[in-house]
């Protein structure tokens, strides 16, 4: 028997969460095969086998959280041949009882908590079969036993008929809708809860990368003396530039030309400027950095994220787009690294993508400043006393670390990035 640990992860990461088995007891596995998702506070990450085999025991189910260095599963190295189908994959059985399920009814329950087997019967044709035990993912499987559920009666739009866990989720809730009685199961997962003279509630158990941005923001808010000052710049002559050479600029450099490249290259420049707002406090002292590492924060289905785009003054535009694409989409598809995340100097989010006019972005600590960017909008300039014209404007807002950086400075830097911007050919030259 060979044990499957959790592996060294990062400096700062010592334990996280499993988010989903890629395999079951009872299924082979050859070295090197993923074999669970493991969600930490900044990624995920698929853990291999190092062993070929097969899996006889998960120590842990879906949610629990593990720490570095802890078995998780144990391989019979001596078994051999192929897993079950998918239609046929056994159950994890030795995977503990949450603490919040304990009420929940158990199928088959027996006094020592193991699943009850049922005794083979050959005489049963196929179609008893499939009643016996319809197709379903794990995470369908586990949630139906949470909830106490007979997964023959949960309908599916699935077109080969297989269950899943939004099928289980919406069945409960119209499960609870119709019945008179409320059930007042505490689940670990997804729960439906309806109080005497309320409305039906869904209670969701917040995700270890939630609870970490939770828990930054707030350390972030109750640490730094956190002040916001705007300005706004018209974006006329940008847009003008990327309407003339932006179809040259993708045959050229196979990536399309955006307003993030603009903005990074315009940051960098300022930053160089004013050096304290590219700075990290240390205990009584200012570490302050000159190389210029931009995070760019991404809205990732599990909650934002901010991939680094690395040496951006050495960068030209073209780079820094390719950049910032394949970052977006490595948040998008969940396949962010570590060394992606980590070691910003200073970060831009962009609002406006969502349509926000105007918000006070939060520091992304241990960085003393962010610049939010806006929604584009038409809005009337005066040009003087009596004529005035629409001119396509953005607000931009600088949050900053009151402790280092004084309010001139940082009103100074984000006129800079005002200036820079309305004249992209200054840009060119200073960025």
């Amino acid at each position: 028997m060979a044990e499957i640990k959790v592996p060294e992860l990062a400096e700062s990461i010592s334990e996280g969460t499993i988010a989903k088995w890629l395999k079951n007891v009872g299924e082979f596995i050859e070295k090197g095969d993923y074999i669970v998702e493991l969600e930490t506070d900044k990624v995920n990450i698929e853990i291999i086998s190092d062993y070929a085999g097969t899996i006889k025991e998960q120590k842990f189910g879906e949610g629990d959280t593990v720490t570095v260095g802890e078995t998780i599963a144990i391989v019979d190295e001596s078994g051999g041949g192929a897993g079950p189908s998918s239609e046929e994959k056994v159950e994890p059985m030795n995977a503990p009882i949450l603490k919040n399920e304990k009420s929940a009814p158990q199928a088959h329950a027996v006094p020592n908590g193991e699943a009850k087997p049922k005794p083979a019967n050959p005489k049963v044709g196929v179609s008893e079969q499939n009643r016996e035990r319809p197709i379903a993912s794990p995470a369908a499987r586990k949630l139906a036993r949470e909830k106490g559920l007979d997964l023959n009666d949960v309908p599916t739009i699935d077109p080969l008929g297989r269950v899943r866990k939004q099928d289980v989720s919406s069945y409960q809730l119209e499960k609870n809708n119709n019945s008179p009685s409320i059930s007042k199961k505490e689940t670990h997962s997804e729960q439906v809860t309806k109080q005497e003279g309320s409305k039906p509630m869904i209670r969701e158990r917040m995700s270890r990368r939630r609870q970490t941005i939770a828990r930054r923001l707030v350390e972030v808010q109750q640490t730094a003396a956190m002040l916001t000052t705007f300005n706004e710049v018209d974006m006329t002559a940008i847009m003008d530039l990327r309407k003339r050479r932006k179809d040259k600029f993708f045959e050229e450099n196979d990536v399309r030309l955006g307003f993030m490249s603009f903005f990074t290259k315009a940051v960098v420049a300022a930053l160089k400027k004013f050096p304290y707002l590219n700075a990290e406090i240390q205990g009584d002292e200012l570490l302050l950095k000159k190389f210029y590492d931009i995070g760019v924060a991404v809205a990732a289905e599990e909650g934002l994220v901010v991939p680094v785009v690395r040496d951006a003054e050495r960068k030209s535009f073209a780079e820094i787009e390719s950049d910032i694409s394949q970052l977006a989409e490595k948040a998008r598809t969940n396949k962010l690294s570590l060394q992606d995340l980590q070691g910003g100097t200073f970060t831009i989010t962009n609002g406006g993508v969502f349509g926000s006019l105007l918000s006070t972005p939060i520091l992304n600590g241990p960085q003393v400043a962010i610049l939010g960017m806006h929604k584009i909008q038409l809005r009337p300039v005066a040009i003087d006393k009596e004529k005035m014209e629409n001119w396509p404007m953005m607000y931009l807002a600088l949050s900053y670390d009151h402790r280092i950086v004084d309010g001139k400075e940082a009103v100074s830097f984000l006129a800079k990035v005002k200036q820079l911007l309305e004249d992209p050919e200054n840009l060119l030259l200073e960025g």
